[in-house]
Protein backbone atom coordinates (compact mmCIF):
# COMPACT_ATOMS: atom_id res chain seq x y z
CA UNK A 1 0.00 0.00 0.00
CA UNK A 2 1.07 3.61 -0.73
CA UNK A 3 0.72 6.13 2.28
CA UNK A 4 1.51 9.95 1.47
CA UNK A 5 2.68 12.28 3.69
CA UNK A 6 2.91 15.78 3.40
CA UNK A 7 5.30 18.38 5.44
CA UNK A 8 3.77 21.55 6.96
CA UNK A 9 1.21 23.11 5.28
CA UNK A 10 1.82 27.30 5.04
CA UNK A 11 -0.61 29.91 4.84
CA UNK A 12 -3.06 30.82 1.84
CA UNK A 13 -0.44 30.04 -0.86
CA UNK A 14 0.55 26.77 1.08
CA UNK A 15 -2.80 25.65 0.83
CA UNK A 16 -3.74 26.44 -2.73
CA UNK A 17 -0.59 24.42 -3.89
CA UNK A 18 -1.69 21.44 -1.84
CA UNK A 19 -4.80 21.88 -3.62
CA UNK A 20 -3.68 21.79 -6.88
CA UNK A 21 -0.95 19.20 -6.55
CA UNK A 22 -3.28 16.50 -4.29
CA UNK A 23 -5.41 15.28 -7.44
CA UNK A 24 -2.15 14.65 -9.44
CA UNK A 25 0.04 12.78 -6.42
CA UNK A 26 -2.90 10.47 -5.51
CA UNK A 27 -3.46 9.31 -8.58
CA UNK A 28 -0.07 8.65 -9.70
CA UNK A 29 1.36 7.33 -6.47
CA UNK A 30 -1.55 5.11 -6.11
CA UNK A 31 -1.74 6.71 -2.53
CA UNK A 32 -4.17 4.70 -0.43
CA UNK A 33 -3.81 6.95 2.82
CA UNK A 34 -2.89 10.45 2.38
CA UNK A 35 -1.80 12.17 5.87
CA UNK A 36 -0.18 16.25 6.21
CA UNK A 37 0.93 18.47 8.75
CA UNK A 38 -1.75 21.36 8.87
CA UNK A 39 -0.39 23.59 12.60
CA UNK A 40 0.79 26.51 9.98
CA UNK A 41 -2.22 26.10 7.64
CA UNK A 42 -3.90 29.64 9.06
CA UNK A 43 -2.26 32.54 8.52
CA UNK A 44 0.89 30.19 9.07
CA UNK A 45 -0.29 29.52 13.08
CA UNK A 46 -2.44 26.44 13.66
CA UNK A 47 -5.44 25.69 12.08
CA UNK A 48 -9.64 26.69 11.48
CA UNK A 49 -12.20 24.44 11.18
CA UNK A 50 -12.64 25.42 7.73
CA UNK A 51 -9.59 25.37 6.55
CA UNK A 52 -9.51 21.50 7.66
CA UNK A 53 -12.80 20.48 6.02
CA UNK A 54 -11.41 22.00 2.82
CA UNK A 55 -8.00 19.94 3.27
CA UNK A 56 -10.11 16.51 3.79
CA UNK A 57 -12.42 17.20 0.98
CA UNK A 58 -10.04 17.84 -1.18
CA UNK A 59 -8.31 13.47 -0.33
CA UNK A 60 -6.36 14.22 2.78
CA UNK A 61 -7.21 11.83 5.17
CA UNK A 62 -5.16 13.04 8.65
CA UNK A 63 -4.00 16.05 9.32
CA UNK A 64 -1.47 15.93 12.16
CA UNK A 65 0.16 18.90 13.99
CA UNK A 66 2.26 20.78 16.20
CA UNK A 67 3.23 23.46 18.42
CA UNK A 68 0.79 25.56 17.09
CA UNK A 69 -1.76 23.65 17.68
CA UNK A 70 -3.64 26.04 19.98
CA UNK A 71 -3.28 29.09 17.85
CA UNK A 72 -6.59 29.18 16.70
CA UNK A 73 -9.20 29.43 19.64
CA UNK A 74 -12.51 28.64 18.12
CA UNK A 75 -10.88 25.12 17.18
CA UNK A 76 -9.64 24.61 20.10
CA UNK A 77 -12.82 24.86 21.72
CA UNK A 78 -14.33 21.89 19.42
CA UNK A 79 -11.18 19.30 19.32
CA UNK A 80 -12.47 16.89 21.18
CA UNK A 81 -15.07 16.45 19.06
CA UNK A 82 -12.11 16.20 15.67
CA UNK A 83 -11.42 12.93 14.32
CA UNK A 84 -9.79 13.56 11.83
CA UNK A 85 -6.74 16.13 13.66
CA UNK A 86 -4.42 14.74 15.69
CA UNK A 87 -2.09 16.83 18.56
CA UNK A 88 0.92 15.59 19.75
CA UNK A 89 0.13 12.58 21.87
CA UNK A 90 2.74 13.64 24.53
CA UNK A 91 0.87 16.66 25.42
CA UNK A 92 -0.47 15.89 29.48
CA UNK A 93 -3.52 14.00 30.21
CA UNK A 94 -6.33 15.79 29.97
CA UNK A 95 -5.25 18.02 27.04
CA UNK A 96 -8.28 18.59 24.29
CA UNK A 97 -8.28 16.43 21.22
CA UNK A 98 -6.56 13.51 20.10
CA UNK A 99 -2.53 12.45 19.87
CA UNK A 100 -3.20 8.33 18.14
CA UNK A 101 -5.89 7.33 16.11
CA UNK A 102 -6.53 4.37 13.26
CA UNK A 103 -7.81 5.37 9.86
CA UNK A 104 -9.18 3.28 6.97
CA UNK A 105 -6.88 3.40 3.74
CA UNK A 106 -8.81 3.66 0.29
CA UNK A 107 -7.94 -0.45 0.15
CA UNK A 108 -9.30 -1.30 3.56
CA UNK A 109 -6.25 -1.40 5.66
CA UNK A 110 -6.25 0.13 8.36
CA UNK A 111 -3.60 2.50 9.33
CA UNK A 112 -1.96 3.41 12.80
CA UNK A 113 -0.86 7.47 13.74
CA UNK A 114 0.45 8.92 16.06
CA UNK A 115 1.53 12.31 16.43
CA UNK A 116 4.42 13.48 18.93
CA UNK A 117 6.49 16.29 19.29
CA UNK A 118 10.10 16.92 20.79
CA UNK A 119 11.69 18.45 23.47
CA UNK A 120 14.90 19.96 22.60
CA UNK A 121 14.13 23.64 21.48
CA UNK A 122 10.63 23.00 22.25
CA UNK A 123 8.20 23.28 24.98
CA UNK A 124 8.81 20.80 27.98
CA UNK A 125 6.62 18.32 27.66
CA UNK A 126 6.11 14.45 28.15
CA UNK A 127 8.61 12.17 26.88
CA UNK A 128 7.98 11.25 23.11
CA UNK A 129 10.07 8.20 23.48
CA UNK A 130 8.03 6.71 26.43
CA UNK A 131 4.79 7.91 24.95
CA UNK A 132 5.85 6.12 21.96
CA UNK A 133 6.30 3.23 23.52
CA UNK A 134 2.97 3.34 25.11
CA UNK A 135 1.19 3.94 21.86
CA UNK A 136 2.73 2.18 19.18
CA UNK A 137 2.02 -1.01 21.56
CA UNK A 138 -1.68 -0.06 21.40
CA UNK A 139 -1.54 0.14 18.01
CA UNK A 140 0.12 -2.88 17.31
CA UNK A 141 -3.15 -4.35 18.86
CA UNK A 142 -4.95 -3.10 16.35
CA UNK A 143 -2.67 -2.75 13.25
CA UNK A 144 0.76 -3.80 12.01
CA UNK A 145 0.90 -0.44 9.90
CA UNK A 146 1.88 2.66 12.22
CA UNK A 147 3.25 6.43 10.75
CA UNK A 148 5.01 8.63 13.11
CA UNK A 149 4.99 12.04 13.10
CA UNK A 150 7.80 13.41 14.68
CA UNK A 151 6.87 17.62 15.21
CA UNK A 152 10.47 18.69 16.39
CA UNK A 153 12.81 20.94 16.38
CA UNK A 154 16.59 19.17 16.57
CA UNK A 155 17.33 16.55 13.79
CA UNK A 156 19.46 14.46 16.72
CA UNK A 157 16.25 13.68 18.30
CA UNK A 158 14.67 12.84 15.19
CA UNK A 159 17.09 10.23 14.21
CA UNK A 160 17.22 9.40 18.05
CA UNK A 161 13.48 8.37 17.57
CA UNK A 162 13.67 6.99 14.23
CA UNK A 163 16.24 4.10 15.39
CA UNK A 164 14.60 3.70 18.87
CA UNK A 165 10.91 2.86 16.86
CA UNK A 166 12.79 0.88 14.27
CA UNK A 167 11.21 -2.30 13.31
CA UNK A 168 7.92 -1.42 15.47
CA UNK A 169 6.55 1.26 13.25
CA UNK A 170 6.10 1.70 9.09
CA UNK A 171 7.82 5.09 9.26
CA UNK A 172 8.77 8.10 11.35
CA UNK A 173 8.79 10.90 9.55
CA UNK A 174 9.31 14.53 10.87
CA UNK A 175 8.22 17.53 10.71
CA UNK A 176 8.13 21.63 12.13
CA UNK A 177 11.62 22.69 10.23
CA UNK A 178 9.87 23.43 6.62
CA UNK A 179 13.48 22.31 5.16
CA UNK A 180 13.13 19.13 3.40
CA UNK A 181 16.01 16.49 4.61
CA UNK A 182 17.50 14.08 1.81
CA UNK A 183 18.38 11.19 3.81
CA UNK A 184 15.13 9.21 3.03
CA UNK A 185 15.98 5.42 4.00
CA UNK A 186 14.58 2.15 4.99
CA UNK A 187 16.17 1.80 8.42
CA UNK A 188 17.67 -1.73 9.38
CA UNK A 189 14.59 -2.70 10.78
CA UNK A 190 12.38 -2.54 8.24
CA UNK A 191 11.31 1.40 9.19
CA UNK A 192 11.38 4.00 6.73
CA UNK A 193 12.67 7.17 7.87
CA UNK A 194 12.75 11.38 7.07
CA UNK A 195 13.66 13.60 9.14
CA UNK A 196 12.05 16.17 7.76
CA UNK A 197 9.43 16.41 4.96
CA UNK A 198 9.71 19.85 4.38
CA UNK A 199 6.88 22.17 3.84
CA UNK A 200 4.27 23.31 1.84
CA UNK A 201 4.25 27.17 0.87
CA UNK A 202 6.48 29.84 -0.37
CA UNK A 203 9.72 29.18 -2.20
CA UNK A 204 11.06 32.60 -2.23
CA UNK A 205 10.61 33.20 1.60
CA UNK A 206 12.30 31.97 4.77
CA UNK A 207 10.88 29.02 5.95
CA UNK A 208 7.74 30.10 4.06
CA UNK A 209 7.73 33.11 5.87
CA UNK A 210 8.42 37.11 4.53
CA UNK A 211 11.81 37.32 4.09
CA UNK A 212 12.23 41.22 5.33
CA UNK A 213 10.38 39.61 8.71
CA UNK A 214 12.62 36.92 9.25
CA UNK A 215 15.52 39.07 8.83
CA UNK A 216 14.80 41.73 10.83
CA UNK A 217 14.65 39.56 13.35
CA UNK A 218 17.93 37.99 13.03
CA UNK A 219 19.73 41.25 12.58
CA UNK A 220 17.73 43.50 15.54
CA UNK A 221 16.58 40.21 18.42
CA UNK A 222 13.15 42.07 18.43
CA UNK A 223 10.05 39.92 18.18
CA UNK A 224 7.91 40.63 14.99
CA UNK A 225 5.33 38.58 13.70
CA UNK A 226 6.17 36.18 10.86
CA UNK A 227 3.85 36.43 7.89
CA UNK A 228 3.18 33.52 5.16
CA UNK A 229 3.91 34.56 1.60
CA UNK A 230 0.74 33.96 -0.48
CA UNK A 231 1.53 34.89 -4.02
CA UNK A 232 4.97 33.73 -6.42
CA UNK A 233 6.50 30.37 -6.50
CA UNK A 234 5.13 27.69 -4.40
CA UNK A 235 6.07 24.11 -3.33
CA UNK A 236 4.77 21.04 -2.51
CA UNK A 237 7.20 18.48 -0.01
CA UNK A 238 6.77 15.64 1.52
CA UNK A 239 7.72 11.98 0.57
CA UNK A 240 5.43 8.51 -0.14
CA UNK A 241 6.00 5.35 1.69
CA UNK A 242 5.06 1.69 0.26
CA UNK A 243 4.37 -0.23 2.68
CA UNK A 244 3.91 -4.13 3.23
CA UNK A 245 -0.05 -4.17 5.11
CA UNK A 246 0.64 -7.52 6.18
CA UNK A 247 3.81 -7.01 8.15
CA UNK A 248 3.54 -3.34 8.53
CA UNK A 249 7.13 -2.92 7.35
CA UNK A 250 7.89 -0.31 4.65
CA UNK A 251 9.27 -1.31 1.46
CA UNK A 252 10.52 1.83 -0.04
CA UNK A 253 9.97 5.16 0.78
CA UNK A 254 10.23 8.47 -1.98
CA UNK A 255 10.90 12.24 -1.08
CA UNK A 256 8.54 14.29 -3.59
CA UNK A 257 8.81 18.06 -3.91
CA UNK A 258 6.52 19.82 -6.78
CA UNK A 259 7.16 23.63 -7.70
CA UNK A 260 4.52 26.07 -9.01
CA UNK A 261 5.66 29.46 -10.78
Amino acid sequence: MHILFLGDIVGKGGRRAVLKALPHLLHDHAIDLAIANGENAAGGFGITREIKNTLLGAGIDLITSGNHVWAQKGFVGGMDQERAFLRPANYPAGTPGLGVRTAKARNGVEVGVLNLIGRVFMPPLDDPFRCADREVARLAEQTPVIIVDIHAEATSEKVALGNYLDGRITACIGTHTHVQTADERILPGGTAYLTDAGMCGAVDAVIGMEKEVAIERFLTSRPARFKPITKGPMQVTGCVIDADETTGRARAIKRIRIEYA
